[in-house]
């Protein structure tokens, strides 16, 4: 289980790319660097904040984090991804397409990015992904030692790739929380991640500007 060779600190939001997203949905699976989810909750409200979250979280990723957190560092109801026995409100995959104009899975396991390129829609959040063909998309994979050694996960970030709307972040070296060798592949920080949306999202919009600019923040960031 790949766990980031490095904590987030405060210091890490020195420099804060541009971003135009104004409703992002934000799918957490069970990678263990979910737990530092609401540290980087705290970073993006400080930073952008009339940026509004849906958050999701699977079932693996609230061994690491809950619903309640995530609700209460965005201000939304955070959703756990699994089917309701019923709802009076319709179909939460339909809403969040009709909703979200960008989304992020951070972090995607290598389940999560199995299910995702095999084109399955077997809970809300993939099923939503799957059908928001306009959108950016940016999956952020945290795998295990080995993974990426795999032919068959090789070809499922592959495939990942060729929708035109999703962009697949790079892996950063990463200290396997079992073993303690420095030899998995980490999920990238999140503002490296919200580069590559912006990026995805001026391509989209044919602006012919995917230069993302950083700029300095000038608030603190809060504590969790």
């Amino acid at each position: 289980m790949p766990q980031n060779e490095r904590e987030p600190t405060a210091d890490s939001a020195k420099a804060v790319p541009e971003f135009g997203g104004r409703r992002l949905l934000l799918v957490n699976s069970g990678a263990v660097a979910v737990m530092h989810l609401p540290f980087w909750l705290n970073w993006i409200s400080t930073n952008y904040p009339d940026l509004q979250i849906q958050a999701v979280v699977t079932p693996s990723a609230q061994r690491f984090v809950s619903q309640d957190a995530l609700t209460l560092l965005t201000g939304r109801r955070a959703h756990l991804d699994r089917w309701p026995a019923q709802t009076d409100t319709g179909a939460l995959h339909a809403q969040w397409v009709e909703w979200a104009d960008c989304a992020l899975v951070y972090p995607a396991t290598l389940n999560y990015l199995g299910r995702l390129a095999s084109g399955l829609g077997d809970s809300p959040s993939l099923l939503a992904l799957q059908c928001a063909a306009t959108i950016p998309i940016v999956v952020a994979p945290s795998l295990p030692p080995g993974a990426t050694d795999n032919p068959i996960v090789q070809e499922n970030l592959r495939r990942l790739a060729t929708r035109p709307n999703l962009v697949v972040a790079p892996t950063q070296p990463a200290r396997s929380a079992t073993t303690g060798r420095r030899d998995a592949a980490g999920a990238v920080p999140v503002w490296s991640a919200i580069v590559l949306l912006e990026r995805c999202r001026r391509a989209l919009a044919g602006t012919g500007d995917e230069q993302v600019t950083p700029h300095r923040t000038t608030q603190p960031i809060r504590s969790a």
